[in-house]
């Protein structure tokens, strides 16, 4: 049987589990959110964790607190970033569109446990979650502040690396290639040979830009809300807190954190995150891009363009059996699917600001940091599993381009567009190679017409 206790708070009494960390307003929270059942997740619990620590030091620093309260609250707020009391952090994302419950939630656990930290070695009993672990902050700048830290340290441990990891296997790949000479396709049908090594080098030049864009947006996610505290006026704080806790946050992490300029479009509008979605949702369409040319190239193996053979990575049917498909090419489609459909979310989140303060922060934090963690995950795996690994079909491939009747391109300038169009189609209803035709239906020797068309064969005019 579980045991309760009572606590109180502005509005009565509340049961909360006895062996819960927090307190009341996160159990009304618990109470009125039913929602989802999902959770911020690990990053924006570790981010807060970092700004309670680093708000904790300041007040010390500026003798607002008293040295054994913040050293106390210091010592929870790390183990709340280091992820020791996740379990204790219940509250569904669809909650108060401030994410106060959220904030709240943390400062009820980290006050509660800061509490036990002093137990027996300091006259002090008591921490309070409003007055000790929050002071000088607001839910109106320290959720703003956690969005930016979070998606920070997302970009910088798991996106920017991911994505250099697939754009250096792509460029490994391209260069095993560059011998292979290959059908072209616009509109999924037949075009002029390629070399393989260009196609593979025209995804990993998607992959850089995506990069690229993604990185612009660091010098504004590095401007922290922190120090704005109720609508952005800076009311109950120290003028210096939020510079020093931006600061302390760059000491931590390692990245150039700045108070903002206007804590009153920080805190109104979540404009650059908005920006990132944004660009995540381009580099989605580029990794979808990537993922299903893949997946085509590897139809068949029979009555596909079988091209390629990805890696077999499991059965890929109940009742077939031997049918393997393309998963992690699939995997990887579904994400970015969710990437682009996140990035609406955020939208509408952003739009959502009303005058001093946006309502849907929880649901913008959600979906970005989502976005980010599937977007990185996907890059790696399709990098790892399917572009490291995937082996030509040479002859197949050879095959294929001899059929090819946009090779009569290359007669064009000698032929004309018209009479070149009667040779691509007689070759394609006859199934006969382009030089072949060509040799009957015009007055071109065998050598004039192997001239013009074995460079684009061989590779050596692409």
């Amino acid at each position: 049987m579980k045991t309760y206790r009572i606590e109180k708070d502005s509005l009565g009494e509340v049961k909360v589990p006895e062996d819960a960390l927090y307190g009341p307003q996160t159990q009304r929270a618990v109470d009125n959110f039913p929602v989802s059942g999902i959770r911020f997740p690990r990053v924006f619990i570790r981010a807060l964790g970092m700004i309670k620590t680093a708000a904790a030091e300041t007040n010390k620093e500026l003798g607002l607190l008293f040295p054994d309260v913040a050293d106390a609250i210091q010592k929870a707020a790390d183990e709340v970033s280091q992820g020791r009391w996740d379990d204790h952090f219940p509250v569904d994302i669809f909650q108060t569109g401030s994410g106060t419950s959220t904030h709240m939630n943390t400062n009820e656990v980290i006050a509660n446990r800061a509490i036990s930290i002093l137990k027996g070695k300091s006259q002090i009993k008591s921490i309070h979650p409003n007055d000790h672990v929050n002071m000088g902050q607001s839910s109106n700048d320290v959720i703003p502040t956690a969005i930016h830290v979070s998606v920070c340290l997302q970009l910088h441990e798991l996106v920017f690396p991911a994505l250099r990891h697939l754009k250096e296997t792509l460029d490994k790949r391209s260069a095993e290639f560059s011998d292979v000479v290959k059908t072209g396709r616009t509109h999924l049908m037949d075009a002029v040979p390629i070399r393989m090594s260009h196609e593979i080098s025209g995804w990993s030049y998607q992959i850089a830009e995506a990069s690229e864009r993604i990185m612009s947006c660091l010098p504004r996610l590095l401007r922290l809300a922190i120090g704005g505290t109720a609508v952005g006026t800076g009311m109950n704080t120290h003028p210096e807190f939020g510079k020093m806790v931006a600061r302390k946050l760059s000491g931590r992490t390692g990245l150039a954190f700045v108070e903002t300029d206007n804590h009153f479009a920080a805190q109104a509008g979540m404009d650059s995150a908005t920006e990132l979605s944004g660009h995540l949702k381009t580099a989605a369409t580029s990794l979808f891009k990537i993922a299903n040319d893949l997946r085509l190239m590897n139809s068949g193996p029979s009555a596909g363009l079988a091209e390629i053979v990805l890696p077999p990575l499991q059965p890929g049917s109940s009742i077939m059996p031997g049918k393997i498909n393309p998963v992690i090419c699939e995997s990887a489609m579904m994400a970015c699917s969710q990437v682009i459909g996140n990035d609406v979310a955020v939208s509408i989140g952003n739009a959502s600001g009303n005058f001093e303060l946006n309502a849907m922060l929880p649901l913008i934090a959600h979906n970005l940091l989502q976005s980010l963690s599937i977007l990185g995950n996907s890059a790696r795996l399709l990098a790892d599993k399917a572009l490291s690994g995937f082996i030509l079909n040479r002859d197949k491939i050879a095959d294929i381009i001899q059929q090819n009747p946009a090779l009569v391109t290359a007669l064009t300038p000698v032929l004309g567009y018209d009479k070149a169009a009667e040779i691509a189609k007689r070759a394609y209803a006859e199934k006969r190679a382009i030089k072949d035709v060509a040799a009957e239906m015009t007055n071109l020797s065998p050598d004039e017409i192997d001239g013009l068309i074995d460079p684009w064969l061989k590779g050596n005019a692409i």
